[in-house]
């Protein structure tokens, strides 16, 4: 029984205390609407007033168009003139600013332009006269060359005849050696003693006594020229290494040389271009 009668006590204490959380969540949430009810209110009111707020400028604006010979419309139009003003001063502003700056771009860009000419212009004029330069240079030393390269005019070494010509490729017959051979110069005929001259200027390359050609005077010349003159007597009138002139005396005919002993006495004389053997008779000017 009494088991029973705690059970009851215990049941009613849990239910008590469900309704009266009930009772304070439901107080809670009445208190919450009706929070949201008023704060619902106070918007709807603000939306009102900033209705009517609208509506009166509209009025106002309207009254404004109506009255046009008012003050009203007096200080709408200053008003206007005002704003009008105002947008055409930024306007002519701005307009001012985008030719400023596309005055600015422009002198930029003609600056750039003018310095680009100018570089292009001093480079090209430079490049003309290092052009005309080299041209000139170039000129001058072609026209050097050809008058170093100017064809020498030889003359002969001793006035005689021409007893033996040149031959290099036949034969004449040596009395000396008793044989057909080469010969590769030619000999002009004098008395010995007869003085030997330059045929052209140049320097004494070498004065010697060769086992063929007897004694024998080399004069180097320009162009690749060397001239040989031997079965000479003497070499008295000039030193190895001496510049001589055309026509300076260089020695003396004699007969020297082994391999024409048995010829009278002549002038051995050859003429060598760039170190080969040519035809004496082709380069001497009578």
């Amino acid at each position: 029984m009494r088991r029973e009668l705690r059970k009851n006590d215990k049941n009613k204490s849990v239910s008590d205390k469900i309704i009266m959380y009930s009772g304070i969540g439901v107080t809670i949430l009445a208190i919450i609407v009706i929070g949201l009810l008023m704060y619902s209110k106070s918007l709807n009111d603000d939306v009102r007033e900033g209705t009517m707020t609208l509506e009166q400028m509209a009025k106002i604006a309207g009254n404004t168009t109506e009255n046009e010979t008012g003050n009203t419309t007096g200080n709408s139009t200053s008003v206007s003139t005002e704003i009008g003003k105002s947008v055409e001063e930024a306007k002519n502003e701005i307009d001012k600013n985008t030719l400023n700056q596309i005055s600015t771009n422009n002198t930029k860009t003609n600056t750039k332009a003018n310095t680009k000419a100018n570089t292009t212009n001093t480079r090209n004029a430079t490049n003309t006269n290092n052009i005309a330069n080299t041209a000139q240079t170039n000129s001058n030393t072609i026209e050097k060359t050809e008058e170093n390269k100017k064809e020498l005019e030889f003359q002969k070494p001793v006035e005689g005849e021409i007893v033996k010509e040149y031959a290099k490729d036949n034969l004449i017959y040596s009395s000396t050696l008793e044989e057909w051979t080469t010969h590769m110069g030619i000999d002009i005929k004098a008395d010995k003693t007869t003085v030997v001259k330059s045929a052209e200027a140049g320097t004494i390359k070498s004065i010697k006594n060769d086992p063929r050609y007897g004694l024998t005077i080399v004069v180097e010349h320009e162009n690749g020229f060397q001239t040989v003159y031997a079965n000479l007597l003497t070499s008295e009138f000039v030193v190895e290494g001496e510049k001589v002139e055309k026509g300076q005396s260089l020695g003396t005919i004699g007969n020297t040389a082994i391999f024409e002993s048995a010829d009278e006495p002549h002038l051995h004389f050859e003429i060598l271009k760039d170190s080969i053997q040519v035809d004496p008779s082709i380069y001497i000017k009578e």
